[in-house]
């Protein structure tokens, strides 16, 4: 690295001074060729997080994580439909991307999804992914790119050719506590996606208790910088916030959420809120994509990839292609992982939940060994919680709060004082008070980087 060294740099924004292109451009070239240490990629991570970016920072950090690795051009690979995508904030119980790409690629978009893993509390697309035997989550691109022209759309993470610099601050952010920054936020997902050379991507900002950013007010301030950025660097984006107050789904853990996303796609079992979710993105991405004129054609064009089973066809032609079990969707059971002790968690008393605490239970499953504490920690897939009662449902000695699917009896028994102590019962049914999707930002065009704080 030339310039100032490392530790000025970091030292600057410490202090908070904003840092130029070339810094930041020298900064993530440390961090891809190593140059700067795991503590000192922490340093900065911490002084982002307490100083913040302006938003030209912010759009600089984005472009050099962009370009630290291959920006894909799809124009010559043969495929006839618009490049689309969607990211989520994160939340616990959320697979919507396990739906949503079957789904738009069923529908004529092309969906090649650059995902990562959990963070924190948040379970992470690649997590679960990673519970399919053989699924190669990280394949060169040349198997991403027959992956996507077979099946229409590949979820995979970023593999050394693909934004290399937010791969590894990725990972030390999850284990530092640098998790909910704004500008880290938005330079990871961008750069992400701009990497994959889209043509339209929707965002899912999540609001509540489960969401890196528990606030609406943080929400919405994410929601912004997320589309400054990229307005900036010319991707036609749309911002839903959608509810994070208790679960997503019925699943939280990865192989139990993917089992679950399999039963959406062929129709055995959907819950209302996740398929409230997945439509409002899905179809929000086809009009991005000029797939549909209006909402109402894309809602109708999601209802039929469904029920005729093409979205479900997708998503196993996906599974294939990747090295995963080419009987996967008629055989669920035989190969993805089960845990060896599964515990019904009655409550105290009979009711109805009145509020869940959605971060405890993501906690919790980080607990059970299906999250990371540290970077290099192991993932357990089999282990979560199934049947998460949510809010408004009766529980009682005939419904438990959930069915905890842990390593060994301890580990149940501990997570169901955790799980009793999550759940707010009452003596009166009170429907969540949240719709599923409870804001919409528009996409913008063509906004110049302003100075505001991102």
């Amino acid at each position: 690295m030339s310039g100032a060294p490392p530790a000025e740099l970091i030292r600057r924004k410490r202090d908070g001074w904003p840092l130029a292109a070339g810094d930041i451009d020298r900064l993530v070239a440390g961090i891809v060729d190593g140059s700067l240490s795991d503590a000192q990629v922490a340093a900065f991570a911490m002084a982002v997080f307490f100083r913040g970016m302006t938003r030209e920072e912010c759009g600089a950090l984005t472009r050099a994580m962009t370009s630290s690795g291959t920006v894909l051009d799809w124009s010559g690979a043969g495929l006839d439909g618009p490049i689309l995508d969607k990211h989520s904030t994160g939340g616990v119980g959320d697979k919507v991307s396990l739906v949503l790409a079957p789904v738009v690629a069923a529908c004529g978009g092309i969906v090649p999804m650059i995902s990562g893993r959990g963070l924190g509390h948040t379970g992470g697309t690649l997590d679960k992914l990673a519970a399919i035997p053989g699924y190669d989550v990280a394949p060169d691109l040349a198997r991403f790119r027959a992956a996507v022209r077979v099946a229409g759309c590949a979820i995979v993470g970023q593999t050394t050719d693909l934004a290399p610099a937010d791969r590894r601050l990725y990972a030390i952010r999850d284990v530092t506590a640098t998790v909910d920054s704004l500008p880290l936020i938005t330079a990871s997902i961008l750069s992400k996606k701009l990497a994959a050379g889209l043509d339209g991507l929707v965002m899912d900002v999540k609001v509540g208790g489960g969401a890196l950013l528990p606030s609406r007010e943080g929400a919405s301030a994410l929601a912004e910088s997320l589309q400054s950025v990229a307005a900036e660097a010319g991707l036609r984006t749309v911002v839903l916030l959608t509810d994070m107050s208790q679960a997503l789904g019925h699943h939280v853990g990865n192989a139990l959420e993917v089992r679950e996303a399999i039963d959406f796609l062929t129709g055995c079992r959907r819950e209302r809120r996740l398929g409230a979710v997945t439509t409002a993105l899905a179809g929000e991405a086809l009009l991005l994509g000029g797939l549909a004129r209006d909402a109402a054609r894309a809602r109708d064009a999601i209802d039929r990839a469904l029920a005729s089973g093409a979205a479900a066809e997708r998503f196993a032609r996906m599974v294939a292609a990747l090295g995963g079990p080419g009987d996967l969707l008629e055989r669920p059971d035989r190969h993805l992982p089960s845990a060896p002790v599964q515990r019904a968690v009655l409550p105290r008393w009979s009711g109805f939940v009145t509020a869940v605490d959605a971060r405890a239970l993501g906690l919790l499953v980080v607990e059970l060994g299906g999250g990371r504490r540290r970077a290099d920690d192991t993932i357990d897939p089999a282990v979560g919680l199934a049947d998460v009662a949510g809010v408004g449902e009766a529980v009682g000695p005939d419904r438990p709060l959930a069915i905890v699917h842990a390593r060994s009896a301890s580990d149940a028994e501990a997570a169901a004082t955790v799980l009793r102590s999550s759940m707010t019962l009452g003596d009166y049914c009170v429907p969540s008070a949240s719709p599923a999707v409870v804001g919409r930002t528009p996409e913008r065009r063509g906004t110049a980087a302003s100075s505001d704080s991102a």
